[in-house]
């Protein structure tokens, strides 16, 4: 399973986005929220990744936060949506407030999504309402999307081995101060955790 690709952004089209990764480009798919935080054209992404495997192709689907993978994984566990809509459905909104709409009960919001009509935004509501788990985060403030380079790459590496979720790490690392090595990043991360 591809859980992760780093590399340099070398084009976005109606497909998604070519990341190119050792000289090979890769065509991963992003939703509407990922693609709105990717950088310019030429810039150093990281994407959390989910590999979609049929029996004609393989599709690699790309998101901004381990959140938004989690949320994707789920859709795609509900009879009758596939890779492509449950996309569709996280590029509505950030991953806390989709959770929230789940949770609530509110099929309509999900329909604005396309391909989502009525009975399968109701059937998501009804099969992920207790699946899904509180929202993880309400206070904190929207997290920054992983798209870094050098030290900011080796330190959300490193957090992902300790066990953080690429969620926590965008957040910890949202007001780290710029051009700091890599100890010192992962420094700050951990306190900001730790503090909560």
């Amino acid at each position: 399973m591809i859980r992760s690709v780093r590399g340099t952004l070398a084009a976005v089209g109606p497909e998604g986005a070519v990341v190119e990764v050792g000289g090979v480009g890769m065509l991963v798919h992003v939703s509407a929220q990922t693609l709105g935080e990717l950088p310019a054209v030429g810039g150093q992404v990281l994407l959390e990744t989910h590999l979609v495997v049929r029996e004609d192709a393989l599709e690699l689907f790309g998101f901004s936060s381990g959140a938004e993978r989690e949320l994707f994984a789920a859709f795609i566990g509900v009879s009758g949506v596939g890779p492509r809509i449950a996309s569709a459905i996280c590029g509505l909104t950030d991953p806390d407030s989709l959770r929230q709409t789940i949770q609530l009960g509110d099929p309509k919001p999900l329909q604005r999504a396309t391909g989502v009509g009525k009975r399968t935004a109701e059937r998501l509501v009804l099969e992920l309402r207790d699946r899904l788990g509180p929202v993880i985060e309400t206070a904190r403030p929207a997290a920054r999307p992983v798209v870094m380079g050098g030290p900011a790459v080796e330190a959300h590496e490193a957090l992902l081995a300790l066990g953080y979720t690429g969620d926590e790490i965008a957040w910890a690392l949202a007001d780290a101060p710029d051009g700091g090595a890599t100890g010192e990043l992962v420094r700050h991360a951990l306190g900001r955790l730790r503090r909560g």
